[in-house]
């Protein structure tokens, strides 16, 4: 059985960073249900309206915008995905990360759902460049996911929203900002 590491339990899903050696190993199992866990129908979301509401806000913030709100109910994880710096390239060492993921998107239990990939960014830099760079980031995942590992391209969104929504915020040039999360979006219709 394969291994990831979790280093935080979040009100609505799992943080897995690559590389913590005090973390507690997180199976795929573990991931599964995790990814799975729908409480209630998932809401509407409509993924242009997130692109825009996260456009208009480039420095701004969007966690406290009310469709930004709705996605923080559901299902997720929040992964850190090393990239080149400055660049959508994912780094080899991250490759492993993403194929655990795309393991967990094959099993039976979750074939059935579509997920959003959420790219993040620290504040360094332009807030606009950022969201540009953080949208890139989330492409490249689905990229990724639908085309080496041949996870259905109609399961899988993305939307960047830079640095509008920092997992530290008192530290917002943090690197644990510069991340990628998966949003259990509900069933395939």
């Amino acid at each position: 059985m394969k291994n990831i590491r979790l280093t935080a339990m979040l009100s609505a899903g799992l943080m897995l960073m690559a590389g913590q050696s005090s973390a507690q190993d997180l199976s795929d199992k573990q991931l599964v249900r995790t990814l799975g866990r729908v409480e209630c129908a998932a809401p509407a979301i409509d993924i242009a309206i997130l692109v825009e509401e996260a456009s208009a806000s480039a420095g701004k913030g969007v966690a406290s915008l009310p469709h930004w709100k709705e996605l923080s109910k559901l299902s997720q994880l929040i992964v850190e995905i090393d990239f080149e710096n400055d660049s959508v390239a994912i780094e080899p060492k991250s490759y492993r990360t993403v194929g655990l993921i795309a393991d967990a998107l094959h099993h039976p239990n979750l074939r059935r759902y579509k997920f959003l990939v959420v790219g993040h960014s620290s504040s360094t830099g332009d807030a606009q460049h950022n969201l540009t760079l953080s949208q890139k980031r989330a492409d490249a995942i689905t990229n990724a996911l639908s085309t080496t590992f041949a996870i259905k391209s109609d399961r899988l969104f993305s939307v960047g929203v830079g640095q509008e929504w920092p997992l530290d915020p008192n530290n917002p040039k943090a690197a644990d900002n510069r991340r990628v999360q998966l949003i259990n979006l509900g069933l395939v219709r």
